[in-house]
């Protein structure tokens, strides 16, 4: 009874999952760990991995956060654990991991997408500010990789995914996290050349520009003004999508990238090219805003069946996502 009835609810409602650009299965018989995987990019990560089959574990301090999005993700079909990790504390990351291996066989996949920061001048930045966010996103990513390769990948191999930040030009009031995530790029180097010849890891960095996320809830109403002010500011003339930073995930995770290790592959529409015009940005760029399309892998409509939430950022973030969505592509 339980299976027709399941058959019913699949053809009366035509449940849709997370509309992935890649092949259905790509991450077959996979298991994939996403640190920080309850809210924003994380999230759009775990759901696009599990929609293409693999079994997904996303990790956390706050479990009801993963609890929600594990229900999303089952609810479409898809597999999904949840385990609570502080990435800071070295032994935890480790226990996680072998936890993972008891559980699902395996870990073949790693993204380390936890961290944080705040908004702050390094001129009234303490030394405690500085340190904390160092730990969590240069230490607690450190301790993830390691953790890692001890726990599985040294022996087995794998691929893991380290997400940073547009930092290449510097990262004016976010001098931490700035310090933070370039060591992450430059250890993401040293990682692909120790690991890769004998233990057959591949490491990459994802370095995202202003993405259209939950994270802007971290930042008070009038930066929040301010940055939705800017979002034609770039060569491509908009802001980011969750799913266009996911995408570019599973496509460092995925076979077809093979032969790349040890890159930051930078997903932010060129606004790391576009610092320090002498003429000045509002000559360069278009305040028309963007003529490229935006990509967002959610289902919309009567596809959306359980009304997931698409992103739950700021309103004035959200509409900006909204305007995106509205150009459509040429091709």
């Amino acid at each position: 009874m339980n299976i027709l009835w399941a058959y019913y609810v699949t053809c009366k409602y035509h449940v849709v999952a997370y509309n992935s650009i890649f092949k259905k299965d790509l991450f077959k018989d996979e298991v994939v760990l996403v640190t920080g995987g309850g809210t924003g990019i994380g999230r759009c990560i775990a759901h696009e991995m599990a929609s293409l089959g693999a079994t997904v574990v996303i990790a956390a301090r706050k479990l009801d956060q993963l609890t929600a999005v594990a229900e999303e993700i089952r609810k479409l079909g898809g597999k999904c654990d949840t385990m609570q990790i502080n990435i800071r504390d070295a032994a935890k990351a480790l226990e996680l991991i072998e936890n993972i291996v008891a559980k699902h066989g395996k870990l073949t996949c790693l993204v380390n997408n936890a961290g944080g920061q705040f908004m702050s001048p390094a001129s009234m930045l303490s030394t405690k500010g500085f340190a904390t966010v160092v730990d969590l996103n240069l230490n607690g990513t450190f301790n993830m990789c390691k953790a890692a390769f001890d726990g599985y990948m040294g022996e087995h191999g794998g691929s893991i995914v380290n997400i940073v930040a547009e930092c290449r030009n510097g990262f004016p009031r976010m001098v931490h996290t700035g310090a933070a995530r370039s060591g992450i790029i430059n250890m993401t180097k040293t990682l692909a050349v120790e690991w890769g010849p004998f233990n057959g890891i591949r490491v990459n960095c994802v370095a995202p520009g202003t993405i259209v996320s939950s994270g802007m809830k971290n930042y008070p109403d009038n930066v929040v003004d301010m940055i939705a002010g800017n979002d034609w500011l770039s060569p491509t003339g908009r802001f980011g999508t969750e799913s266009e930073i996911a995408a570019s995930v599973v496509f460092l995770l995925s076979p077809a990238a093979a032969y790349i290790n040890g890159v930051n592959l930078a997903v932010d529409g060129g606004s790391s090219l576009s610092k320090g015009f002498p003429e000045g940005q509002d000559l360069a760029f278009n305040p028309e805003g963007s003529l490229m399309p935006a990509y967002v892998g959610w289902p919309e409509g009567k596809d959306n069946v359980h009304n997931l939430k698409h992103v739950d950022a700021p309103q004035k973030i959200n509409d900006l996502l909204n305007k995106y969505k509205k150009k459509k592509s040429k091709l």
